[in-house]
């Protein structure tokens, strides 16, 4: 069964690992930086256009980031 907690670790981590910095992954996905930082933090998920998005802009899986495959 997949959890929300493994999903929020793998966004957190994706943030962490990126090239970009939280205020330029808020630039580009169109959000406020607070947002990418409760995303890193763990505290909240992205809508699922943002998490489309943030899959694109960051060249990631979106079935890793979900829990699908590892």
């Amino acid at each position: 069964m997949i959890l929300m907690e493994q999903i929020r670790e793998r966004i957190a981590e994706a943030i962490k690992q990126s090239k970009y910095n939280q205020s330029e992954i808020a630039h580009l996905l169109n959000i406020r930086h607070q947002q990418v930082s409760c995303y890193a933090l763990g505290k909240k998920l992205p809508a699922l256009d943002t998490l489309a998005n943030f899959c694109k802009v960051l060249d990631l899986d979106a079935n890793y980031i979900l829990c699908l495959t590892d």
